[in-house]
């Protein structure tokens, strides 16, 4: 039987980020900074926080040198620091490998994010993984991944993220079928059935999935008898259905707290302007200043 204890996660970083172009032409989206921390570290920390030993970044060829330097020592630059006695920037730059055990994977023909779970198979070796999506950021201040993994530890299975969109929203995202009896104003729901997009009109709740999966050694398989869909891609969605079809349960946590969408770009800054006015640095200016700011005419 295997452990229900969750000590590695995935976090796909393959993506050319084309929304966020030209920056992205050089730099990985997942190190754009939201105000000074890039969205990959704050996804790293979460899943550390919860006692997750071992991360696998599911990266590309040009994406890697980038993001292994940020999660690797800097020598040249910690001395500099050391000279300077600046203990918070050298501790700064020391936090992303101190973090976790972090290893890569390349992922060169991105074909949706079920190829990239699937990449991780050697890395999960036969235990349950985390997965968490770099573009969605859940504050600090509130639980996610916590009460999943204590789901996870209870029922086993699948576990999903879900969020309340609303039904003007819920056709961006896949939205859950709960099973008969379960309450949709509880913390942890049964799901017997996914729908990718599902149009206002035929959208089976509200309930959206969000970038938050804790999944058993099982999806692997399932994933390799998932056809791809549109556009080639392999949809974890399919292959979780699979599973559920198959008799493998699949809990929904609902989340409650405060999220952040850096995948988009208009979501990505109004991410920055939340997380600055809270900074420990800047936090108190930039209140001041953004209560007296006035937008020029015209």
């Amino acid at each position: 039987m295997a452990s229900r204890t969750v000590s590695k996660a995935l976090i796909p970083a393959a993506g050319r980020g084309t929304r966020f172009l030209p920056f992205t032409k050089a730099v990985p989206k997942e190190l754009a900074p939201l105000v000074t921390t890039p969205a990959l570290e704050l996804v790293v920390a979460e899943a550390a926080g919860v006692g997750v030993t071992d991360v696998l970044l599911v990266v590309n060829d040009e994406k890697r040198p980038a993001i292994d330097a940020y999660f690797g020592p800097d020598p040249g630059l910690e001395q500099a620091l050391e000279r300077k006695g600046d203990e918070k920037a050298l501790a700064s730059i020391k936090r992303p490998e101190q973090l976790a055990r972090v290893a890569y994977t390349n992922q060169d023909n991105p074909r949706g994010l079920g190829h990239a779970i699937g990449c991780g198979e050697e890395f999960a070796a036969g235990e349950p993984l985390a997965v968490l999506l770099p573009d969605d950021i859940i504050d600090d201040r509130d639980a996610l991944l916590a009460p999943m993994l204590e789901a996870y530890a209870e029922h086993g299975g699948v576990v999903i993220a879900l969020l309340e969109v609303g039904i003007e929203n819920i056709s961006k995202y896949g939205a859950v079928v709960l099973a008969d009896g379960a309450d949709p104003d509880g913390d942890v729901v049964q799901v017997v059935d996914m729908v990718e997009k599902p149009k206002a009109e035929e959208a089976p709740s509200t309930l959206a999935v969000i970038g938050r999966y804790v999944l058993p050694p099982e999806i692997f398989d399932a994933l390799r008898r998932t056809d791809p869909g549109a556009g080639g891609e392999i949809q974890i969605t399919d292959a979780m259905q699979r599973l559920a079809k198959e008799g493998t349960p699949v809990h929904g946590v609902i989340f409650r707290g405060r999220r952040y969408d850096t995948g988009d770009r208009l979501d990505y800054v109004k991410a920055v302007v939340q997380l600055a006015v809270r900074h420990p640095d800047i936090g108190a200016d930039f209140r001041a200043w953004l209560g007296e700011y006035e937008p020029e005419a015209g």
